[in-house]
């Protein structure tokens, strides 16, 4: 899978084409990590898949107004910064997601492990 690597992110390569014309939330497998890929509103965001609460996949979930909702508690998370509702004193990992020449690029940190032998 193609990769490019910064200083901080390792951008991977999306495999699957992504339609961004319809809402959805979707699992999207990149890296070895499966991640949670939503659609709402002509907007794309990637976020992590377990929800904190009780470890609920949230590729089962689905979005309301920016907020991704889990399918077993219905906890909130903010699909931009990733933190949960008021009062839910959790939150879930947002992972940027860019567009060069037709195809999206999911970022994962470089472990600390990378930056130093990689």
């Amino acid at each position: 899978m193609e990769e490019i690597e910064d200083d901080d992110l390792t951008w991977h390569k999306v495999p699957s084409k992504i339609d961004d014309s319809r809402n959805y939330v979707k699992a999207l497998h990149v890296a070895g990590k499966k991640l949670c890929l939503i659609s709402e509103g002509g907007k794309l965001s990637v976020t992590s898949s377990r929800c904190p609460h009780a470890g609920a996949d949230l590729t089962h979930g689905w979005c309301e107004d920016g907020k991704l909702i889990c399918p077993f508690h219905r906890h909130r998370f903010d699909v931009e910064t990733g933190k949960g509702d008021e009062r839910q004193h959790n939150f879930i990992r947002i992972y940027p997601l860019k567009q060069e020449d037709g195809d999206y690029y999911v970022g994962i940190k470089r472990s600390l492990w990378d930056k130093i032998f990689g």
